[in-house]
């Protein structure tokens, strides 16, 4: 019997690691170490998928014959992109900025092989934030939990309280597009556990 296909998440997060394991995909990590710098005029889309693509890359290249995935997620709003942020300061920017309003969340994923990416999709979903009081902000900052997301939230633990609705994936939201990773990884050999 042919061996199942190795695949490798090219990715530090622990909600990819988690949704993947979720989805019942066996895998090992490996972090690209890729720095993250979107180019001028750089849409939320392009960007995302370039940095998916060049995170899958590097650690297709360096692992031969593994099936390598990679995700980059970005927050969109009114035509600015918010990408983790730097400090407190930061923080509270974004979270005014989202406050009361609907925001687009983009994350891209990338299949590779070798030197080629395989496929690469895009997937976005719309999250509309209730209205903050500047106390809840602060408090959610003092926890520490922005600082490593893309738009300083995190809709798995405290900051989906913040949240009204969600048109689109949840797990896009997360990090990962479980479902249309999931398909895609199976058109190239990775067979999924049965959850049940």
């Amino acid at each position: 019997m042919a061996q199942p296909a190795k695949l490798i998440l090219a990715s530090g997060s622990p909600r990819r690691r988690e949704l993947l394991m979720r989805a019942g995909v066996e895998f090992e990590v490996v972090e690209s170490g890729i720095p993250e710098h979107r180019l001028d005029h750089e849409e939320a889309p392009e960007y995302a998928l370039r940095m998916a693509s060049e995170k899958a890359l590097a650690v297709a290249q360096r692992r031969a014959g593994a099936l390598v995935l990679a995700a980059d997620t970005v927050v969109e709003i009114g035509g600015e992109i918010l990408e983790k942020p730097a400090d407190a300061e930061d923080a509270r920017r974004m979270l005014n900025r989202l406050s009361g309003r609907t925001h687009t969340v983009v994350t891209a994923f990338a299949i590779a092989r070798g030197a080629e990416v395989l496929e690469r999709r895009a997937v976005l979903s719309r999250v509309t934030f209730r209205e903050l009081s500047a106390r809840e902000i602060d408090e959610y900052i003092a926890t520490g939990e922005p600082f490593d997301k893309a738009g300083a939230y995190g809709i798995q633990a405290l900051g989906g309280s913040f949240i009204a609705r969600v048109e689109g994936s949840r797990d896009n939201v997360m990090g990962l597009p479980a479902r249309e990773v999931v398909e895609a990884l199976q058109r190239h050999g990775i067979v999924a556990r049965d959850a049940g």
